[in-house]
Order: C-alpha cells, then sequence, then structure tokens
C-alpha cells in the first residue's frame, strides 16, 4: 500500500519515523493485528518480536508513560514503578486517546501528539526485527529494536520482577 492510500493515523507514523531517521514500511493487513498473537500471526513472526505499546499513568504526577514491551512479556507494575520512579495506574480509553492520538489496539511507539516518556523492554533487544503497530488495529511495521530505542528516545528497562 503506498503512501498515498494509507489512513490518516497511519500516514501520522510514517511521516513521524521519516522526520526520525527511520526507514519504515507502513503495512495495512487485512486482518487485525489489535493483539501480540494477532499481529505475530499477520507478520509471520513470533509473539516476542511484536512491540506492545502501552499507555500508563503516573499515579502522582497524572502524565502519560509509554512502554514498548515484548509481546511475551507482562508488565510488572510494581517493580517498573521502581525503575522509573513513580507509580504506575492504569488509564481509561478516553485518557489513551487524548494523550496519544491513537485508540488502544493500533498505538504505535512514536508519532503521538504530544512527546511523552517512553520505556523499552531490554528483552527487545534480543531481536534483529521487531514488530510495531503504526497507528491502526491492522497497520503495522517492521524495525531494529536498537533504530526504534533511538527513535523513540527510549530508556531501556527490565519490565518483569525485581530479581
Amino acid at each position: 500500500m503506498s503512501e498515498d492510500t494509507l489512513p490518516a493515523s497511519a500516514l501520522r507514523v510514517a511521516d513521524a519515523a521519516r522526520a526520525a531517521g527511520l526507514d519504515i514500511e507502513v503495512r495495512v493487513m487485512p486482518a487485525s493485528t489489535r493483539t501480540a498473537e494477532e499481529a505475530a500471526a499477520a507478520c509471520g513472526t513470533g509473539v516476542a518480536q511484536i512491540v506492545k505499546s502501552l499507555v500508563f499513568r503516573g499515579k502522582d504526577s497524572g502524565r502519560p508513560l509509554l512502554l514498548l514491551v515484548s509481546g511475551t512479556n507482562r508488565v510488572h507494575e510494581a517493580s517498573v514503578g521502581r525503575r522509573i520512579g513513580e507509580k504506575l495506574a492504569r488509564p481509561d480509553a478516553d485518557f489513551v486517546r487524548a494523550e496519544t492520538g491513537f485508540a488502544i489496539g493500533g498505538i504505535p511507539p512514536i508519532g503521538h501528539e504530544a512527546a511523552i516518556p517512553v520505556y523499552m523492554d531490554r528483552s527487545l533487544l534480543d531481536y534483529d526485527v521487531v514488530w510495531a503497530a503504526a497507528g491502526t488495529p491492522n497497520a503495522v511495521f517492521s524495525v531494529a529494536p536498537a533504530a526504534l530505542r533511538d527513535a523513540s528516545n527510549a530508556t531501556v528497562i527490565e519490565v518483569t520482577p525485581d530479581s
């Protein structure tokens, strides 16, 4: 699909990638990529190589926080909160859309309405290529995880429990 025919939200992601120096191709898939499992099946890759873009809210500050997490990992909120210096709260869908400009199920790691602090799951760096949402529930792009880290200005952390 050419950029001329991309949905507006996917085009916004493609534009943000280009501005960040990422050379990506946004692909609109015929099936849903809303969950990590659906995305892995559509992209022909393992679930661990899917980037879940999860928005949390700082419990005290109220600010949005974006966690880029491997599709096989679950965020241990207490451990992550200690690592970033603020407890996490789960926001509702309206908060997520207002802060990112995207709906849950298509939240990309880049291209948000405003700058959001980004934290990246260390395990994503174990792969040569990862797949991330591109602004809609069926648009994705592949990227080297180190390039994604740099483009999103992400701080790399462990998202699993403290040892």
